[in-house]
């Protein structure tokens, strides 16, 4: 009798051998959480949605990368701390949304935030707080360099459907490229020339232009062309 209490009192934080509560451990994960979601926003909010006013991918980093983060942490007594974090590499690594590829800044800026939540997730004893906070303020200062100091311009571009296929003819290459800059008030850099339908009049022709900043509310979002239904004929 005296042994089932004592085994009843000593089985009340648990249930099927799982802690209901185990105070270290969940301080631990509050304070990794803390710091891992402060060094996301700093580089989400204040270094890219600073420069690209982005709101759908400043959405989608945040969310991406609390989830990879609690995702890691949470399954770190699993021995699977290297093939898993690579294994989250090459899944996000190939994402192609539904509608548009992510460009390739976007793609450097997800692989950004799924890295640091992988190391602020895995990394343990064997580290240092010390090299888990120089290793995250490196990866920040790099970020904030390249997009703030150096000022490096990205080279965007957009898909458009061009009804005058007489200039598309190699010796009017300029005609072209200056009825484009007329009709999109783009500064472009090169154009090329893809499938082209006799039958409409009509080429697909991508140009390359570098981002400005625009006036407010306007940007230049390379949206892909709806696709034309079939005549019923």
């Amino acid at each position: 009798m005296i042994q089932n209490l004592i085994l009843s009192t000593t089985s009340v934080h648990s249930f099927f051998d799982v802690k209901f509560f185990d105070g270290p451990q969940f301080l631990e994960l509050v304070l990794r959480f803390s710091f891992d979601l402060i060094v996301t926003l700093v580089i989400v909010r204040l270094i890219y949605f600073a420069k690209n006013k982005r709101k759908d991918y400043l959405f989608t980093y945040i969310l991406i990368g609390l989830t990879v983060f609690l995702l890691c942490i949470l399954l770190d007594s699993v021995n699977l701390q290297l093939g898993f974090a690579l294994g989250l590499f090459a899944i996000f690594g190939i994402i192609r949304y539904r509608t548009n590829p992510i460009p390739i800044k976007e793609m450097t800026y997800l692989f950004i935030i799924i890295g640091i939540s992988v190391i602020n997730a895995l990394s343990n004893e064997n580290i240092s707080y010390a090299e888990l906070l120089f290793t995250n303020f490196a990866i920040i200062a790099a970020t904030w360099m390249l997009e703030r100091v150096f000022l490096l311009e990205h080279e965007a571009t957009k898909t458009i459907i061009y009804e005058k296929i007489d200039l598309i003819k190699p010796e009017k290459y300029n005609l072209l490229v200056n009825d484009l800059e007329k009709r999109t008030g783009l500064k472009i850099n090169r154009v090329d020339v893809g499938e082209i339908n006799f039958l409409r009049d009509t080429a697909i022709v991508k140009i390359y232009y570098f981002e400005k900043k625009s006036p407010a509310g306007f940007t230049h979002n390379n949206f892909e062309p709806l696709e034309e239904d079939d005549d019923d004929e």
